[in-house]
């Protein structure tokens, strides 16, 4: 029996797959008949090509598509050909139906496109608010960390003039107490 199926190729964590034709005995990656397209699971929507007239003659000669190819050539509307040209409806008819039904995937792909850069933007603008957060929170630390700092400076101030004797300590910038009125200095 054929089938078409995915073949496997592309880097380590970097796939990139074939749609082939191969017999189900063969292996995986091994031996096909004819390849008919190529997906690429790594970009946004996922890029698919396809020989669509090779496919449509795959499946109507009786090949079995397996799940993942099938979801890939209905999302590209080869299904949906198949089956209306099965019906036997137009040639003009079926052209409407699929470009219908590709136009919908597009608007369909360009508004979950919109959705993931909102989400993008979201994360961002997130980002940016723990930053400020963040920032502000060590700006507050450092201001208690300072007015903490002059505390203790003018607690020590405190205790070294309360240590000399003086009662009021002398507030930074003014001048030491003069000497005594009742002594005269002599010239």
């Amino acid at each position: 029996m054929v089938k078409l199926r995915l073949r496997r190729m592309g880097r380590k964590k970097r796939p990139v797959y074939d749609i082939v034709a191969a017999d189900s005995r063969s292996p995986r990656d091994g031996r096909f008949i004819e390849r008919i397209g190529q997906y690429n699971p790594m970009l946004v929507a996922g890029q698919v090509t396809l020989k669509r007239d090779r496919a449509l003659h795959w499946l109507q000669t009786g090949a079995q598509p397996t799940d993942t190819v099938r979801s890939l050539l209905s999302r590209e509307g080869l299904l949906l050909e198949l089956h209306l040209n099965r019906k036997g409806k137009s040639q003009e008819e079926i052209a409407q139906s699929v470009e219908n039904h590709l136009a919908a995937k597009q608007h369909r792909e360009a508004r979950d496109l919109a959705a993931l850069e909102r989400a993008a933007e979201q994360r961002r603008q997130e980002e940016e608010a723990a930053v400020r957060a963040r920032e502000e929170a060590e700006a507050k630390a450092a201001a208690e960390a300072e007015a903490a700092a002059r505390a203790a400076e003018e607690e020590a101030a405190a205790a070294a003039s309360a240590e000399t004797g003086s009662e009021e300590p002398a507030a930074e910038g003014e001048a030491a107490p003069e000497a005594p009125a009742g002594e005269e200095t002599t010239a």
